[in-house]
């Protein structure tokens, strides 16, 4: 029987009706429904092959001993490239979709990603980068070089796509970009560059990459680094100074390529003013971060369908592992953490989508939008990892045989909380938020507003995470009255509280809005999250079990207003 990623999870065109215009979701719908289907079948086995047999190769030398630092990625793999791009999860961010005669939007893009990252994350990371290039030239590069590169970038098989790259990393500083020593030389219209990048994914695939270096003159630390556009080659076709000196040997994501960059006086153009290199990429960073926690989400709905999949069909002691209580509790607490987490991002892409097309926003919405951000982006990692064992559990031994999609899943769920900022790394961006706009009280503030605003069906529920707000707020304010070291201490803590107070309002404005279901889900959600005390007995999951596990489609109880 052929899969379908996209009829398989009606949550997802739940969200997409609410979001969308009519017309736009009837288009996308019919988009989604082909593309759910190729994700699930073609694009599934090529990605199986290129993780086994078909990972990206160095050809350093061709065979006069020239140094061409080629990779080579298999056929497969490039027909998934064309049968992405061409559909538009890049360029319909930036120009028209011509069924529509209007510019596509995040909401549409991350829809597309779901669905890519639940059969190949690894391959996903490639368009995020690339997201992120159109987006910085879009924004800021000047008219001459955006109308050189954009179009190519943007291409939806009009004319020859060139994947971006951003490449940040370096030996010496990793995550401590001000660190970074590659060096821009002034040369006519353009710079020379020259340096190391030591971890650039989508290496000797991309057209371009957007690289952080810094001119001869400017100041230390990241606000002496300066942004530059690098095509990968020449007009000439040949190597753009540019050497690969090894491919990175990692655990998952095997599909993109990840290498180690020297920059031999490579031709760049400077994108923007010299002085704001790294706001700029921290402006990218954001998207990316999106980028990573609809891969993470992804994962954890491949998770679940393998877990499901797997319970209704394997037998044990005489049973269909389904019909066993644990099996049941270990799929509701899935499927509704998965959809929570779903709606908490696809939320955060909203007021995203918002700040990036540059319609007028306040400061105080600018923070709110790095701060969910740094919230979906840091739990949702987490749980794809924890989502990945649970499907290995699920399976038993099977779970661990690489026949499976499980230890896959496994292995490239890691990553994804190393990508765009490590848990400590996201935590020092939420302290840095609360000590520079004071953002906790917006957050609390609007938290306190939506759950004001719903109507009295849930008031249990919505008492305890009253209760929680109240109670993060107090201990929020006390650890701003520590010194600085304290302070950082307790960042990932304080990152923790605010997901889950996040989320737990999600789960209860969903839940007012859109009918029984959700409302099961937001009981056992907030349930499980805001429990008081560990050791009480509750059958609120086996209760539920046929609404949310067995329910027909979830978009058809949505009422559009």
């Amino acid at each position: 029987m052929m899969r379908n990623f996209y009829t398989e999870d009606p949550n997802l065109a739940f969200l997409l009706k609410d979001y969308l215009d009519l017309n736009f979701f009837q288009w996308a719908e019919e988009e989604l429904i082909e593309y759910g289907e190729l994700c699930a079948n073609e694009i599934d086995e090529r990605a199986r092959h290129t993780d086994q047999e078909g990972q990206p190769r160095l050809v350093k030398y061709d065979k006069m001993g020239n140094d061409i630092s080629y990779v080579w990625r298999n056929e497969g793999y490039l027909k998934t490239v064309k049968q992405t791009y061409d559909r538009g999860i890049v360029g319909y961010l930036h120009k028209e979709i011509p069924a529509l005669g209007k510019r596509g939007n995040y909401i549409y893009s991350f829809a597309q990603g779901y669905l890519l990252s639940q059969t190949e994350p690894g391959f996903y990371c490639p368009v995020t980068l690339t997201m992120a290039t159109a987006y910085l030239l879009d924004h800021y590069a000047e008219e001459k070089l955006k109308n050189k590169f954009l179009p190519h970038v943007l291409a939806t098989g009009d004319v020859e796509l060139y994947e971006g790259a951003t490449f940040l990393t370096e030996r010496q500083g990793g995550s401590d970009v001000g660190a970074n020593e590659t060096r821009a030389v002034k040369e006519g219209d353009h710079y020379r560059l020259t340096g190391e990048k030591y971890f650039a994914s989508n290496a000797g695939a991309c057209g371009v990459a957007m690289v952080l270096a810094r001119i001869d003159n400017q100041t230390p630390g990241t606000k002496g680094l300066s942004l530059f556009l690098v095509p990968w080659k020449k007009e000439d076709g040949s190597n753009n100074d540019l050497s690969i000196r090894r491919l990175k040997d990692k655990l998952g994501v095997k599909a993109v390529p990840s290498a180690e960059v020297l920059l031999e006086g490579s031709k760049a153009y400077l994108v923007g003013e010299a002085s704001k290199g790294f706001s700029y990429m921290a402006e990218a960073l954001n998207l990316s971060r999106l980028c990573n926690a609809i891969a993470s989400v992804g994962i954890m709905q491949r998770a679940y369908l393998e877990a499901k999949s797997y319970a209704y069909e394997r037998g044990a002691f005489k049973q269909k592992l389904k019909d066993f209580p644990m099996i049941r509790e270990s799929l509701v607490n899935m499927k509704v953490k998965q959809e929570v987490e779903m709606s908490a991002i696809f939320s955060s892409i909203a007021l995203f989508d918002k700040v990036a097309s540059g319609q007028s926003v306040s400061e105080e919405d600018q923070a709110l939008n790095r701060l969910l951000i740094a919230l979906v982006k840091k739990e949702s990692a987490e749980q794809a990892v924890h989502f990945s064992h649970e499907a290995i559990e699920m399976h038993g031994g099977n779970g661990y045989i690489e026949d499976f999609v499980t230890p896959r899943l496994l292995r490239d769920a890691q990553v994804l909380t190393v990508w765009e900022g490590t848990g400590n790394i996201l935590g020092l961006e939420v302290l840095r938020l609360i000590q520079k706009y004071e953002v906790h009280h917006l957050f609390f503030s609007k938290m306190k507003k939506e759950l004001d605003d719903l109507p009295k069906g849930l008031s249990e529920e919505v008492k305890k995470v009253v209760t929680a707000i109240n109670s993060a707020h107090v201990r929020i304010n006390q650890v701003c009255q520590m010194d600085q070291s304290m302070q950082t201490y307790h960042c990932k803590r304080i990152t923790k509280w605010l997901s889950d107070i996040f989320e737990c309002t999600i789960a209860l404005t969903d839940a007012a809005r859109f009918g029984k279901r959700k409302q099961a889900v937001a009981q056992i959600f907030i349930d499980k999250t805001l429990q008081k005390d560990s050791y009480s007995l509750s059958e609120l999951t086996l209760n539920h079990y046929e609404l949310i596990i067995e329910n027909p489609p979830i978009y058809s109880e949505l009422q559009r207003t």
